[in-house]
């Protein structure tokens, strides 16, 4: 059965895109056939992957191309669905359209003919509108990835917000899975005391968190995940434990 995992922080900057490249390279490296579909139109999981593409989301959502032609090669057992800044254009169409409700189950009808995945797992946009709306109605599990500052913990509460908002709605199946401390420093006092808020508020739920790494900030400029860049590194060590997790919980 295909499990459907979205990471999403209404704050930039947590690391959202990074886990979702380190996690599907993870799961990928251990034989799971993985799918990658990038909500944001900034279109940074096709760069970081070092990923050409002729299809993109904005394709699908339109209906000019089916899933399997939009699904580009990205690793061994990896595959993307690139976007680029023609999403912003795709969901002003489907905006103009008018029913609020069928555009927001878009996503979750253009995906169901879509077999032999594991995992798909998609990158949501921090601004939140339509299409992400679409991506919380598509997803079956939530990890919220939270750097250590202020601003991380209201885009937090943010998705929370939403979450309480969209489980009184008999059309969405999402719920909260995980949430994922990120450039964390041990040494310092604001981090500790984060993961404890975190722990108090969201228990188990809470990961072991992801440390902070220059190697970790140097992958995408080297079009690579962490395993690929510098597998003996903490960000390595750390993404490896995250990706344990998700498969113990399958």
């Amino acid at each position: 059965m295909c499990r459907v995992i979205g990471v999403l922080n209404y704050k930039g900057g947590t690391g959202k895109t990074t886990t979702v490249v380190n996690l599907s390279a993870g799961l990928a490296a251990r034989g799971a056939r993985v799918l990658c579909i990038d909500l944001d139109a900034q279109g940074n999981l096709a760069t970081y992957l070092g990923v050409g593409y002729t299809y993109t989301l904005a394709h699908l959502l339109l209906e000019q191309a089916e899933p399997l032609t939009c699904a580009v090669r990205a690793r061994d057992n990896l595959d993307l669905i690139a976007s680029d800044r023609g999403l912003i254009e795709a969901e002003g169409l489907l905006w103009r359209r008018g029913d609020h409700l069928k555009i927001g189950q878009v996503l979750a009808e253009k995906m169901q003919g879509l077999t032999g995945y594991d995992y798909v797992i998609l990158d949501f946009s921090p601004s939140g509108g339509l299409l992400n709306e679409a991506g919380l109605m598509y997803v079956q599990e939530l990890i919220v990835p939270v750097s250590m500052d202020y601003l991380a913990l209201v885009g937090t509460r943010q998705v929370m917000a939403t979450l309480k908002t969209i489980y009184r709605k008999p059309e969405y199946r999402v719920r909260l899975y995980l949430v994922v401390p990120t450039f964390y420093y041990h040494r310092f006092v604001k981090d500790r005391n984060i993961i404890e808020l975190l722990r108090r508020r969201f228990a188990s739920k809470v990961t072991e968190p992801i440390r902070a790494s220059v190697k970790l900030s140097e992958t995408p400029s080297h079009q690579a995940s962490i395993y690929e860049y510098e597998p003996r590194s903490y960000g390595a060590i750390d993404y490896a434990c995250l990706v344990e997790r998700v498969v113990n919980d399958g």
